[in-house]
């Protein structure tokens, strides 16, 4: 029996979403196999926490722990944090030190997919369209003619690195888009304006299945709301739908840019991006490295189109990291 540490919670605005995602993972794995462990890491305390929620610290030399004087070391860690620090890179190059084997990719891939702006410039050269962007840094001066003038009217402000739509806003007039930019500094000191692209979103995932790397169903997300924000993503303000009511062709052409997307970057694990539609070309809008993985998350709803379960998926995951 291999020793699981399923960690969850993180340091971002997404540490609920983080948390139901690793319960999701716990209560999927075949426990004929794995012996699970769920681990909540947050800024305070990093903790395993039992059956009965009784919390026993993790000793953050090994990443070890000790219940009743046992010591418990793991074979392996799932790694269920959106957000810093599961998927930006620190917790990757940590457990890489340590020499424990983890789910997600390694450290350079997170941090580079969790920087919007540095992933979308390597991916560039490869031929991968994106929108067309202006970057600003906390205390840069805010040039709002320069701005609209480069990306355009309706415009999207987005914090650089932060995930689930939290400090994004659409702009459609010159006087909305200040606060827009203070909004986005709320969650970070480096902020992404990019022009609208007008077309139908979708999202796809991308996994190494069974040692294959493997692009699942293609959704397609309608949103009520003005764009894919917080809110349709997790109040139920807008509808996945699985398979993309987009021709063969086109699915096609989407699951090439998105599987070389993932291959140029020397991807692992699990790999969900987002791509805009415009005039029959998908132009990437982000990766996401830890997608949500509850059973109403576009990701696990993908897998079940594919014929492939949560515990089917989640013993996939750890197997290629045991294997790595």
């Amino acid at each position: 029996m291999k020793n699981v540490a399923i960690i969850m919670g993180g340091y971002s605005s997404e540490y609920k979403i983080s948390l139901t995602s690793g319960n999701v993972v716990y209560n999927n794995i075949d426990p004929t196999k794995y012996r699970a462990f769920r681990i909540h890491i947050f800024k305070d305390k990093w903790v395993y926490v039992d059956e009965h929620d009784a919390e026993y610290p993790i000793n953050k030399n090994d990443f070890s722990v000790e219940v009743n004087t046992i010591k418990i070391t793991f074979d392996v860690v799932f790694n269920a944090i959106h957000g810093t620090p599961g998927e930006d890179g620190l917790l990757q190059a940590y457990f890489e030190l340590l020499g424990v084997k983890q789910t997600s990719c390694d450290y350079y891939q997170a941090a580079l997919t969790f920087n919007k702006r540095d992933l979308l410039s390597v991916l560039k050269p490869y031929g991968i369209k994106t929108a067309v962007s202006y970057y600003l840094n906390l205390g840069d001066t805010i040039n709002a003619e320069e701005i609209i003038t480069k990306v355009g009217l309706p415009c999207f402000v987005k914090p650089n690195k932060s995930g689930s739509s939290f400090g994004i806003s659409k702009v459609k007039t010159m006087e909305e888009l200040v606060p827009a930019i203070e909004n986005a500094y709320q969650e970070d000191t480096e902020i992404i304006i990019e022009s609208f692209l007008d077309g139908p979103e979708v999202s796809v995932g991308v996994i190494n299945y069974k040692g294959k790397v493997t692009v699942l169903p293609i959704t397609e997300i309608v949103s009520e709301n003005d764009f894919f924000d917080y809110e349709a993503k997790y109040l139920g303000k807008s509808k996945e739908i699985t398979p993309a009511r987009i021709s063969e062709e086109l699915q096609q052409k989407i699951a090439k840019v998105a599987k070389k997307a993932y291959e140029v970057l020397k991807m692992k694990g699990f790999s969900r991006s987002e791509f805009i539609i415009v005039n029959g070309e998908p132009h990437m809008l982000e990766m996401n490295t830890i997608p949500g993985l509850t059973t109403e998350s576009i990701l696990p709803q993908q897998a079940r189109e594919a014929g492939i379960s949560l515990p089917e998926l989640f013993e996939n995951a750890i197997e290629l990291a045991l294997a790595n």
